[in-house]
This record gives C-alpha cells, sequence and structure tokens, in this order.
C-alpha cells in the first residue's frame, strides 16, 4: 500500500480545489493507496510540509493548486525518492498542461492512480528553484502586478498585460553562456525548462523537461503590430519562427540585468542584478 499526501492551497486559482475533498473520496483509488489530506496556510508551506511528507517516506505528494504551490511542493521534493503529482487548480497550470495532465480534476486523479513515475529536470536559478519556467523583464512585471491585482485566472491575467503593455520599454541584459558576454535589448527573456507559462500561451515549443539543456527565450523590442503577431504565435506554439524571437540551448548562463525583479514559475520574486542560472537534470520525480 502506498501513501499518497495531497497538499491543497485553499486560495489557488479559481477555486476549483475546493472540491478535493469529494474528488478525493469518489475517485482515489483506496486499495492502492493510504492518504492524508494538509491545507497550506501561509506561503512557503507547501514546501515544509512536502518535506516533513518525504521525510515520513511518503510514496506520493499532491500539489493541488495553480504554478505557484506545484512550484512549493517541488521545492520540498528535490532530490528525494517521493514522487510529485499534480491536481491542476490554478490560473495557469503551465507545468501540468505541459506535462499533459488533464484539466478535468476526474481524470487527472486517474493519472495518479496510474502512478506512471518519471524524473525531470528543474531550474537552478540562485537561491530558487523554478520547475518549469523563470522569467526576467516583463513576464516578470507581469508577474508582480498580477499578484497586486486581486482577482486570478486569464481574464484578470490579460487584463494586466493589456494595462501594462504600452508603457513598459525594452531592458539591456548581458549574458554570459561558456565565457563569453553578449549584449541584448529585450522585452523579456524566460528561461524554459517546460514549454509554457500556462493557458496553453507556449513560449519554448522545443522544450524538453527531460533533456538537461535549457531553452533560454529572448523576445527582442518589438512593434505594437508585431505584437499581435507574437500573441497569435504563442497559442499557435510557433513563436520560434518570430524575427524577434532568438532561442538559445545552455546547460548554464549568468545573466546581469538593471532591474532586480524576476518571476519563477509566475511567482513574483526578488532576485538582484546578476542571477546565476542552471540545470538541474533529473532531479524531480514526477507522475504524470
Amino acid at each position: 500500500m502506498k501513501r499518497i499526501s495531497f497538499i491543497v492551497n485553499p486560495i489557488s486559482g479559481v477555486g476549483r480545489q475546493k472540491i478535493i475533498e469529494k474528488l478525493i473520496d469518489r475517485y482515489l483509488d483506496k486499495t492502492l493507496f493510504d492518504y492524508e489530506l494538509c491545507y497550506t496556510t501561509k506561503p512557503k508551506h507547501a514546501t515544509k510540509l512536502a518535506i516533513q511528507a518525504a521525510n515520513k517516506g511518503f510514496d506520493i505528494v499532491v500539489a493541488v493548486g495553480g504554478d505557484g504551490s506545484v512550484n512549493e511542493v517541488a521545492k520540498g521534493l528535490l532530490n528525494t525518492n517521493t514522487a510529485m503529482a499534480i491536481i491542476p487548480s490554478g490560473s495557469g497550470n503551465g507545468l501540468a498542461r505541459h506535462l499533459k495532465i488533464p484539466m478535468n480534476l476526474k481524470k487527472a486523479m486517474n493519472i495518479i492512480n496510474q502512478a506512471n513515475e518519471t524524473f525531470i529536470d528543474t531550474i537552478q536559478f540562485n537561491e530558487e528553484i523554478a520547475v518549469n519556467i523563470a522569467g526576467l523583464g516583463f513576464d516578470a512585471h507581469i508577474g508582480w502586478e498580477f499578484a497586486k491585482f486581486g482577482k486570478r485566472g486569464l481574464v484578470s491575467y490579460v487584463k494586466v498585460i493589456i494595462r501594462e503593455l504600452f508603457n513598459y520599454k525594452a531592458h539591456s541584459f548581458q549574458l554570459i553562456i561558456d565565457g563569453k558576454t553578449v549584449d541584448k535589448i529585450a522585452y523579456f527573456i524566460s528561461i524554459a525548462n517546460g514549454s509554457q507559462w500556462g493557458n496553453n500561451a507556449t513560449i519554448a515549443p522545443l522544450a524538453d523537461i527531460k533533456d538537461g539543456i535549457l531553452d533560454v527565450v529572448i523576445v527582442k523590442k518589438f512593434s505594437f503590430i508585431k505584437s499581435f503577431e507574437i500573441a497569435y504565435k504563442l497559442f499557435k506554439k510557433t513563436i520560434n519562427t518570430c524575427n524577434v524571437v532568438e532561442i538559445i540551448k545552455t546547460k548554464e548562463m549568468i545573466i546581469k540585468q538593471s532591474s532586480n525583479i524576476a518571476h519563477v514559475d509566475g511567482e513574483p520574486i526578488k532576485v538582484g542584478n546578476t542571477i546565476s542560472i542552471k540545470i538541474n537534470p533529473l532531479s524531480l520525480k514526477v507522475i504524470y
């Protein structure tokens, strides 16, 4: 009998996590699993709960929430033998969508019942960890503004983007890769392990979460008209064909920026002006 811990963010996303007790009762295979149910009460609480579950020998920890919740749980399970699973109930669910975990919660629970385990890479981002995508520039700025917006969900996210789009200016970045320094003027830089931000907005169409390589997506300064092409190609999974987009593949790099903000898996953070970035190969066991 495997032991499984569900860690629930009670205020995540658009409220889908509120039915988790009924979902477990109806669809979790009790012949395979003994389970516990934990609710977070503050930021970073999920990491502490995940560490405790791993130390107690739990086989699986389920992040019930969005990308922020997934990030916190993953930090607690990094380089352990406890697998992370996801019940996607956030605003964007970027990692879950990349892993093709169903948005239908019953089907997501069936993925857990099958318990097929594999290892994926993670991103070291100074002292932080990202599982899916970290970012600098405009998408980091949007992460900060979205956190202050109040309402979650895709509609709110789009409203924040439209509000900020015309006032934001491209920034200078210095990239140091394999000892070589390159200066870039960019609207934003996404460091991608997975392929998408969430809601099927695919920023790194060729990203492979198990290949030991980062896809560094540099979106250069662009015109208002070009923004429509970028938005279209984001959702058509072809942004890599856009002439203002450059993708560099690397295992590690340093980025210097004039700002001091970033985001990891959509959560805004302050990181300072110099960020050391590298891939952590196959460092997280997951179920999908």
